[in-house]
């Protein structure tokens, strides 16, 4: 994992958003090999509640910018200390479809034991960068969105986890930035629209 490839890296900014809001990526290294972190969402959440994704959430009028949002929710969510948390870049903002502007920073974080917030964090779950770039636990599908048209969407499958959705579009362009690993071109199979997520 080349993680000065995201430090070279020209993200693309999303400035027509209604609402704005930050993630990080966590990268741990665990033993010989890199591993990403990620938050499995606490059930009785509002929104993408059971889902996995990265620590984060919504810009605040107190956060001097979305670096900072970045930085102000992973301590909240998982106790990460903003003085352990060594930046490496960002990757490309994503649009979600509940009009979020999203901006991932990729951030190292030291391996030790992070305490979620129940109260909006089920499990912390960290996933090996061998495992998440391994095609067999991969699956790319098409489906016609009733607003957006056709969208891809990126399904990882590992340890008994899913990641997909906004968080699987980061997850993506976060391997292809910093390992050999690419998407294929053509999909495995298209979603029906009335089917539920993840299927």
């Amino acid at each position: 994992m080349n993680l000065s490839a995201v430090n070279t890296h020209a993200p693309t900014p999303v400035i027509d958003a209604g609402r704005r809001a930050a993630v990080i990526a966590p990268i741990v290294r665990i033993g010989a090999e890199r591993h990403v972190l990620f938050t499995k969402r606490a059930d009785h959440l509002g929104e993408h509640p059971g889902q996995m994704s990265f620590p984060g959430g919504s810009h605040e009028p107190s956060d001097t910018d979305l670096r900072e949002t970045a930085l102000r929710e992973a301590n909240e969510e998982i106790g990460l200390d903003s003085t352990e948390a060594q930046f490496h870049g960002r990757l490309d903002d994503i649009l979600t479809v509940t009009d979020y502007a999203v901006r991932p920073f990729v951030v190292g974080v030291p391996y030790r034991e992070y305490h979620p917030d129940e109260r909006e964090v089920a499990e912390i779950v960290s996933l090996p960068v061998s495992a998440l770039t391994d095609l067999s636990n991969y699956e790319l599908t098409r489906r016609e969105h009733p607003v957006h048209g056709a969208i891809r969407l990126h399904f990882f499958y590992v340890n008994g986890y899913t990641v997909w959705g906004a968080t699987g579009r980061m997850l993506v362009q976060l391997l292809e930035l910093t390992t050999d690993w690419s998407a294929p071109e053509e999909v495995d199979r298209v979603i029906d629209p009335d089917s539920d997520l993840p299927i």
